[in-house]
């Protein structure tokens, strides 16, 4: 059986509400990776056409589980953040998180050029952070007190040390 993408006419109420709910997520984290829908579609190579993508973030059109699952990898963010929760959930936008100048910032695109096990570490750890804080714009994560200790477990060196290794390792962002 083919599942295909269902057009509101063709949901009930309950389903016209999830739909909207959902198309809340999808719009809050492209607007969190700062796209247009134009951008989408052109970075996508036309797989997610604006009209279409439009149509699901305003609930008008309900998205298949297996285009939600390719939406969800080009965002580069796990299925379950374009999905509304069932714990009073009302899908408004993820947040954005704030950055004092204090705390430390990490480039995640020199994180992902990396290819060495320590990256790859760190890089599985930042995407805890990342669904824990509902923040995948993909470019940059704020690490706070709490996770440098963890951060420095994973470098092997000491907490003081940790700036030091990630300037080392070209991934710490200096504003």
């Amino acid at each position: 059986m083919t599942v295909i993408d269902s057009t509101e006419s063709e949901l009930d109420e309950a389903g016209r509400a999830y739909a909207r709910l959902v198309g809340v997520r999808l719009r809050g984290i492209r607007r969190q990776k700062r796209m247009s829908l134009q951008e989408v579609e052109r970075d996508s190579a036309l797989e997610f056409k604006a009209s279409v993508l439009g149509a699901y973030e305003r609930g008008e059109r309900a998205i298949s589980v297996p285009r939600l699952q390719r939406l969800a990898r080009f965002y580069r963010v796990p299925v379950s953040q374009l999905l509304p929760g069932d714990d009073g959930d009302d899908g408004a936008e993820p947040s954005e998180t704030g950055r004092a100048p204090d705390k430390l910032i990490l480039d995640l695109t020199k994180l992902d050029a990396l290819a060495t096990t320590e990256g790859a570490l760190l890089a599985r750890f930042l995407g805890m952070i990342q669904v824990q804080r509902q923040d995948f714009n993909g470019r940059m994560l704020t690490i706070r007190g709490d996770d440098l200790r963890a951060v420095a477990c994973i470098l092997n060196v000491s907490v003081d040390g940790v700036r030091t290794r990630l300037d080392e390792m070209g991934v710490a962002f200096h504003p």
